[in-house]
């Protein structure tokens, strides 16, 4: 094994998935308001968690913040409503593990089917949730706010979940 995968594999085994808790909210906050222009407000952030959505933080070896999600919990289905990950950690997997995660969740729990809205303007997300199986199913006109006060498109996507019990969910 080489040095590099050596500490790889170090620091995956150093992350950790977390329920997210009111006191992680001030780095998922800042994170949010980093990455979007139309972030969700703390309030949004709070309510999820005083609903019992389904809400998770990853984070790093030194318990620096490397992303959350959110979903919600629905009749034979899960609703991702927030995936987040930080610039610098993007393309290591971490949102495709949130993913494997979630769907090995809603596979437990009876969920069917996992939805999720990107904005038509994400290309590599859209892209990202391909790869993992996720299928186009339709559109939502005007979901999501847009500078100068217009409206952008939501793309609807969804994967059907079967009854496996896999070590990698999405595969």
């Amino acid at each position: 094994m080489s040095a590099e995968f050596a500490n790889r594999m170090d620091r995956v085994r150093a992350e950790r998935l977390r329920p997210m808790t009111v006191a992680a909210l001030d780095g998922v906050v800042e994170l949010e308001r980093l990455v979007y222009p139309f972030p969700w407000s703390r309030a949004n952030f709070v309510d999820s968690l005083a609903a019992g959505y389904t809400s998770w933080t990853l984070d790093g070896p030194g318990d620096e913040l490397i992303g959350y999600c959110i979903a919600m919990r629905g009749v034979d289905e899960m609703h991702l409503l927030n995936i987040t990950i930080a610039p610098p950690a993007r393309r290591r997997g971490h949102a495709r593990r949130m993913l494997g995660e979630l769907v090995l969740l809603c596979r437990s729990e009876g969920a069917r089917r996992l939805w999720l809205e990107v904005r038509e303007s994400n290309a590599d997300a859209r892209a990202t949730y391909v790869r993992l199986g996720f299928e186009h199913v339709g559109i939502r006109k005007g979901y999501y706010p847009a500078p100068e006060g217009r409206r952008e498109d939501a793309v609807v996507m969804s994967l059907v979940l079967d009854d496996r019990d896999e070590s990698d969910a999405l595969d």
